[in-house]
């Protein structure tokens, strides 16, 4: 059955080299069983349209007996400016979407379409309003965000500015404690030498110090 499914299959052309083995074989048969369904469903599928095809052509050749003989003129006997009309008229129909192409139909849909056409302005226009608001906030947003930068910018430079006083102040400072540490060292040694040579006692910085106290 495989066999002769891929010979109707590629016809005259070869059919390719494959490994013959029970479960290709299997694999093979379950996609022609699925093929077969499909073209079955194709056939009805074709034979419906070729049926609804042939109701259509009846109803088309009805109604163009109705209008021959009823009314009395046919496509061909109607002047150009008939025709364009007709075909204008069938065009709006077939935009529209009406059922039939009386003025009530005509109507109803152009109601319908001008509602829809209102209705997508006023979204339009919200949405417009919604955008100009945005953008407004937007707009706010960044100029608060360059404002921002700068005053960073701003403190960044100044602390660093501070940050170099500071050191200066701090360098100054230990200078000065480092002098006064120094200076203590050498009154010290010099009163050291001045008492060694008889200076009088209340002379010295600390007595002069308590005298003044």
């Amino acid at each position: 059955q495989v066999t002769l499914w891929l010979k109707k299959l590629y016809g005259r052309v070869p059919i390719p080299q494959y490994e013959v083995n029970e479960r290709t074989v299997d694999i093979l048969h379950e996609i022609m069983e699925n093929n077969e369904e499909r073209d079955k469903d194709v056939m009805l599928l074709i034979e419906d349209m070729k049926d609804r095809t042939s109701k259509c052509e009846a109803e088309a050749d009805y109604w163009h007996n109705i209008l021959g003989e009823s009314l009395g003129f046919l496509e061909g006997s109607m002047s150009k400016e008939a025709n364009d009309d007709l075909t204008d008229l069938v065009q709006s129909a077939i935009e529209l979407d009406v059922e039939d192409t009386s003025l009530t139909s005509f109507y109803s849909a152009i109601n319908d379409m001008t509602l829809e056409l209102y209705k997508t302005k006023s979204n339009n226009e919200e949405m417009e309003q919604k955008l100009r608001t945005l953008t407004k906030k937007l707009t706010s947003a960044l100029m608060v965000e360059k404002q921002l930068e700068k005053d960073i910018e701003k403190l960044k430079k100044s602390q660093v500015a501070q940050q170099a006083k500071a050191e200066i102040q701090s360098h100054n400072m230990k200078f000065l404690e480092d002098k006064s540490k120094d200076l203590k060292i050498r009154i010290c040694d010099a009163e050291a030498k001045l008492l060694a040579r008889g200076l009088d006692q209340s002379l010295t910085h600390e007595a002069l110090v308590k005298s003044s106290e």
